[in-house]
């Protein structure tokens, strides 16, 4: 299990509006809790020490959330969990805020979740799908993918297929993909090599991984809900309303 997670945070939430106008996207709530809870709440579950959020949109009032969250998990963990905040000034997208934030990660293959799904765990918990078959031998990164017809909340066309193998491609422009990308997924620090100046996305560093066959993919086997827009948001509050037994 990696010893330390990002989540992404910073974003403007402007498909969110108007629901993010008067804070960050990660505090909108689903089922009377902030999204940012539901992302934190994965990686608290398999004990992951070191958890790093970056703000930007709304910083203030996130970091004063994250405050409170940071003393509930010290007496729910004795102190073991970390909650870490890497701030930028200037937005530098996914890929320029991890990196910003990799001296707090370590130089060991690291967690990183958008904080604008819901992930509900299946038979396994999903962080536990991705470290057992992650192999820092074969690949760079490591993709939780969600077949398509179990989607929740997503309206578009799809991200990736996948070989038998598990090795990822983009699809073609002509292609509607099998496998739509969870926003949860497991990076080598080896992958941020030769990086662009200023803010650039992960996707940059997610094509690096394809053209060298390192991209791969495992599925979720638990529900997924897109949670992007305030329609998503009502869409997510009713399935997590009259899902109990799926929460945990």
């Amino acid at each position: 299990m990696p010893a330390s997670a990002m989540v992404l945070a910073a974003g403007l939430g402007t498909r969110m509006r108007p629901l993010s106008d008067d804070r960050p996207k990660p505090l909108v709530e689903v089922a009377g809790r902030p999204l940012i809870d539901w992302t934190l709440d994965r990686l608290v579950e398999v004990g992951v020490p070191r958890i790093v959020v970056n703000t930007h949109h709304h910083a203030a009032r996130l970091s004063a959330h994250l405050a409170g969250l940071r003393a509930e998990l010290a007496t729910r963990s004795g102190g073991a969990i970390e909650l870490l905040e890497s701030h930028e000034d200037t937005l530098l997208e996914t890929g320029g805020g991890v990196a910003k934030a990799l001296p707090l990660l370590g130089d060991a293959p690291f967690f990183v979740s958008n904080s604008d799904q819901i992930l509900l765990n299946g038979p396994t918990h999903a962080c536990e799908v991705l470290a057992r078959a992650f192999d820092p031998e074969r690949m760079d990164a490591l993709l939780l993918l969600v077949p398509m017809p179990y989607a929740l909340g997503y309206g578009g066309t799809g991200d990736f297929v996948m070989d038998q193998l598990g090795q990822l491609r983009r699809r073609h422009e002509w292609e509607v993909a099998p496998y739509l990308y969870s926003g949860l997924q497991i990076l080598s620090p080896a992958l941020f090599t030769d990086l662009p100046d200023g803010p650039f996305s992960l996707n940059l560093l997610f094509n690096r991984a394809i053209e060298r066959e390192r991209l791969y993919g495992v599925v979720h086997d638990g529900v997924y809900m897109a949670v992007g827009t305030p329609q998503a948001v009502r869409l997510a509050d009713r399935v997590v309303r009259g899902r109990h037994d799926l929460i945990g």
